[in-house]
């Protein structure tokens, strides 16, 4: 193995294109990320509620089939 590998680890500062900042620890003085945990929608809430329905079901509704005629 090779010696002397290893980076040293060092306070990195963390900015968003949000514009929070925070700190961690990395090999690199400082990170620009695109999404942080401030303004990803997962985490904020804002995360579209859409209906997610299978196939069978699109192509009855599609077609004009209703499972209460069957």
């Amino acid at each position: 193995m090779k010696k002397d590998t290893k980076k040293a680890y060092v306070k990195t500062s963390v900015t968003c294109s949000c514009g929070n900042t925070f700190e961690v620890e990395s090999n690199k003085s400082e990170l620009h990320i695109e999404v942080c945990n401030k303004c990803h929608p997962f985490f904020t809430g804002l995360q579209g509620k859409t209906l997610k329905t299978g196939k069978v079901e699109k192509f009855n509704r599609k077609y004009g089939f209703n499972s209460e005629n069957n």
